[in-house]
């Protein structure tokens, strides 16, 4: 994968990226967000394809992007089709710091280093070139204002920044309502960005530990044979209970 286009986490991340203070939007929820834009910008370069709510790996080559391939052989490991919300609720928080340093080393962001408080040393980033992000937010802008359909990558990214909360962020105040409302919209326009962003906000409403926890105390209910099964769905497919992150 060249580096002519800028993926949709490292867009995501741009997004997120406050000019003024140098920190992110949302940082509980950005490292969802990210794992999900992972899947999504994987798809597009056609190692993964969804099956239903999951993720099944039908390219393994390496794209050339190291935090992209990285997420891919983790998901060929696997070695069955992965729930979407299992896997962008799995072990793998730090990805906002993770594509940070990725950013700073691309070029795309400059680490300032500073302290809080004259104290306590901390990193800023800013972007490289405000033009970049400022034609991110245009497509987004565009497709909002416009009503036309989006192509998938711009309404996938719509949908992650919905998921994880940057509305109010990129269209603050009463005045960003209508805004943020259409850009929630735009989930509709790209089936698997739609999927991912849903899987997002699973996670961060518990959804699948919910779903986990009825899955076990139905195996439980139905006594030992059940409980022997309840790691299968049909056709022998492993369930959410052995793909789950642990």
């Amino acid at each position: 994968m060249g580096k002519s286009r800028r993926t949709v986490p490292e867009e995501l991340l741009l997004l997120a990226l406050d000019p003024t203070t140098g920190t992110t939007a949302q940082p509980q929820t950005l490292d969802l967000g990210l794992a999900g834009a992972q899947l999504v910008e994987l798809s597009l370069a056609g190692r993964i394809v969804p099956e239903g709510d999951r993720i099944a790996v039908v390219l393994a080559r390496p794209t050339g992007d190291p935090t992209l391939d990285h997420a891919l052989e983790l998901l060929r490991r696997r070695g069955s089709p992965v729930r979407a919300a299992h896997w962008i609720g799995g072990p793998r928080l730090g990805l906002r710091q993770t594509y940070l340093a990725h950013l700073e080393r691309c070029g795309m962001v400059t680490a300032v280093p500073g302290q809080v408080c004259g104290v306590l040393p901390t990193t800023r980033y800013q972007a490289s070139d405000d033009c970049t992000n400022a034609a991110i937010k245009q497509r987004l802008d565009t497709a909002i204002r416009t009503g036309v359909p989006p192509d998938p990558r711009t309404a996938a990214l719509a949908a992650l920044a919905h998921s994880v909360g940057l509305g109010k962020h990129l269209y603050p105040g009463n005045e960003g309502r209508s805004s943020r409302s259409r850009l929630r919209d735009l989930i509709r326009y790209d089936p698997l960005g739609g999927m991912v962003a849903h899987a997002v906000m699973d996670v961060q409403n518990g959804l699948p530990a919910q779903q986990n926890r009825s899955s076990q105390d139905s195996g439980a209910a139905a006594g030992r044979p059940g409980a022997r099964t309840a790691g299968r769905g049909s056709g022998g497919r492993v369930s959410a209970s052995r793909v789950g992150v642990r």
